[in-house]
């Protein structure tokens, strides 16, 4: 309904609700003129009852659509007489005089009782009372406990007042579970094919299961709601790990959702991302609970196959086409959408689903806010700041897995032979340049496999392998993420698998490149099988293989034993770039650039610091413990300073620091 026809239906309910009560209060006026036997007054409460219901039918005549309370008589099935209980403990909430009336029925107590309405109205039926008929299956009413169940107060359910009164939210026992799922995101015309196959699957008599296969989640849950616009349903979303294992807790959740899923019109989405298939007892409270849901179900996310009873429509969820997400840009920009140039950049980049395009483009055209130092904002072009957004919308959410670094190193700070420089620069050549190769000149076409771009950086340590990721990362304005091996590696079996499938997946959409530092601790050789732990090992390493193949984005894996990799991996290596010890030459230039352009310096011989082969790392080291020295003697760096820098470096290294090293400083 439109916003003037809901007030309008509204107002009209209100009156109706009003006019329904002032009858029931009549009905029971005469059944107390009855009980007294007072002639007089059964005449005239017949006739006022009379009048009373002729209005409220008009008034009913009169409703741009069905009253809530024949809404819900309708839906849940209840008799004449179940609709006059329900109406009669609903009214005692809302007019004090009726309140009074029933009061003076029961001796004082004002909440009506069973008792009292099967002696009150007519085709009056025990069988109302039973837990499986409508009125308490459905919790519309509850009776208090007590000896006796004809005896026992009547209390309508809040949720179920208010709808009657025309205000329609969910539960209070769903909202703190279940999630709206917004129609926020456009779909492209293939998701349209799929929303619309997914409402006619829900046209037959028996409803299926409709399950999404398919990476992204926030695609699934918006195709889910335009399919569930399509049948005229508000999709809601509930993690299935937070479904009851037990199943009296179970079918209290599913009876109450059933309820307000028949009233409101909702669709459930049920996201199973995070739920544990070898949970057993969760699995099955999961399975219990979508079986019996009475309305339409989907379901998404996760490896678990559920063992259902009811059949199952599997769809088939994509992400947009490179083609469909230019349209999407395109359309969520409108005419900021330029130049063109830009928006495939983009494309080429980040593999992002409608919901994060729309997303991305409202941040990246937002306008400067009043915090927003003065130019800014407004002097970065609106390229740099849709590249900026795309980076916030994609960054993996594996915080307790992975350390973001924030990649300052530029090429001017990597000193390296030309052969490492051209291969660095090689490698950002292929990641700015796969959309053409792989999309316009059909390099990712059927059968394709290792799209991505695998590195390995190998060498000793302090050789600037790390480095070289910041400078990959700056130079592609690209997120790093540093993956902390000893919280990947579990020694539960299975535990390794999934934390590197959470962090593939989530580097997946292209905003981050992975950075596999001391990567020989994770890729080495499989070996020999002798016991359990050797056949889980392999497993993790055939697993990595596989994934790795399938990943399309940037990782770079560092290692100072080469040697130790597994020989499989050479194959799936994009690249391989050897970090060799710098000579003096080399040495030196690192000297030169490792002091910052602020840094006061006096008298620096960078030929004589070149003699103390050490690599850059172990430079830095000196460099910045020479720099505390000189802040704290008030002076500029001097030789001196690093020459006591040298001396703890080397103690450090256990090393001897030569006199050749530190002759003539």
């Amino acid at each position: 309904m439109t916003t003037t026809l809901t007030q309008s239906w509204t107002t009209a309910n209100h009156g109706y609700l009003t006019a329904a009560v002032r009858a029931l209060h009549h009905e029971l006026a005469l059944h107390q003129a009855r009980t007294a036997a007072d002639a007089e007054q059964i005449l005239s409460q017949q006739a006022l009852l009379s009048a009373a219901q002729q209005a409220a039918e008009d008034v009913s005549a009169e409703l741009p659509a069905p009253s809530a309370l024949a809404t819900l008589t309708t839906l849940l099935s209840l008799s004449d007489f179940e609709c006059k209980v329900l109406l009669l403990c609903a009214a005692v909430e809302l007019d004090a005089a009726f309140r009074a009336l029933v009061a003076s029925l029961q001796g004082g107590a004002p909440l009506p009782t069973f008792s009292l309405a099967l002696a009150a109205f007519p085709h009056a039926h025990w069988s109302a009372l039973l837990p499986t008929a409508p009125l308490r299956y459905w919790q519309l009413v509850k009776p208090a406990a007590g000896p006796l169940l004809t005896q026992s107060p009547l209390k309508i359910d809040e949720q179920i007042l208010h709808y009657l009164t025309g205000t329609c939210t969910l539960d209070e026992r769903l909202r703190d579970l279940a999630e709206p799922v917004r129609l926020e995101a456009l779909l492209t015309d293939s998701q349209q094919v799929l929303a619309d196959g997914m409402a006619r699957a829900c046209a037959g008599e028996v409803l299926p299961v409709l399950v999404l296969r398919g990476d992204d989640a926030a695609g699934n849950a918006a195709l889910g709601s335009h399919a569930g616009a399509l049948l005229g349903l508000q999709l809601y979303s509930l993690p299935a790990h937070l479904i009851p294992a037990a199943v009296p807790e179970a079918n209290q959740l599913l009876r109450i959702w059933n309820r307000e899923a028949a009233l409101l019109s909702y669709a459930l989405h049920v996201d199973c991302a995070d739920l544990d298939p070898g949970d057993r007892a969760q699995t099955q409270g999961a399975a219990h609970f979508i079986d019996h849901v009475d309305g339409v179900v989907l379901l998404s996310g996760g490896s678990w196959e559920p063992r259902l009873k009811r059949p199952k429509a599997e769809f088939t969820v994509p992400k947009p086409t490179p083609a469909e997400q230019l349209q999407l840009w395109q359309n969520a920009l409108g005419p900021a959408a330029h130049p063109p140039e830009a928006l495939q950049a983009v494309v080429a980049q980040f593999d992002l689903s409608a919901s994060s395009i729309q997303a991305a483009s409202a941040d990246a055209l937002r306008a400067p806010t009043a915090e927003t130092p003065v130019g800014k904002a407004a002097a970065t072009p609106l390229a740099r700041r849709l590249w900026q957004a795309c980076c916030a919308h994609t960054r993996p959410r594996v915080d307790e897995l992975a350390q973001r670094i924030d990649p300052r190193a530029t090429w001017a700070d990597l000193v390296l032979p030309d052969a490492q420089l051209h291969t660095l620069r090689e490698i950002v050549w292929q990641v700015r340049q796969r959309h053409r190769v792989y999309h316009e000149w059909g390099f990712g076409g059927p059968g394709a496999r290792g799209l991505g771009i695998t590195v390995l950086f190998a060498g000793e340590s302090g050789t600037g392998k790390t480095m070289a990721a910041e400078v990959l990362a700056h130079a592609l304005h690209l997120d790093l993420y540093r993956i902390d091996l000893s919280q990947v590696v579990n020694k539960y079996i299975g535990e390794t698998e999934k934390n590197l499938r959470r962090i593939f997946d989530a580097a997946e959409a292209g905003g981050a490149i992975l950075l596999f530092d001391e990567a020989d601790a994770l890729f080495g050789k499989r070996s020999e099988v002798k016991d359990s732990h050797d056949r889980h090992s392999n497993i993790e390493v055939s697993y990595l293989l596989q994934r790795m193949e399938a990943y399309r984005g940037l990782a770079v894996l560092t290692t100072n034993l080469r040697a130790a990799l597994d020989k499989a991996f050479l194959r799936r290596l994009r690249f391989v770039v050897q970090f060799p010890y710098p000579d003096a030459a080399q040495r030196a230039e690192i000297w030169r650039r490792v002091f910052p352009a602020a840094t006061p310096r006096e008298d620096l011989d960078f030929e004589k610091l070149a003699r103390l082969s050490v690599p850059g790392g172990n430079i830095r080291n000196m460099a910045l413990n020479a720099a505390f020295a000189a802040a704290h003697d008030n002076q500029p760096v001097r030789m001196a300073h690093i020459a006591r820098a040298a001396r703890s470096e080397y103690n450090k290294l256990e090393r001897p620091l030569s006199h050749a090293e530190m002759n003539g400083w």
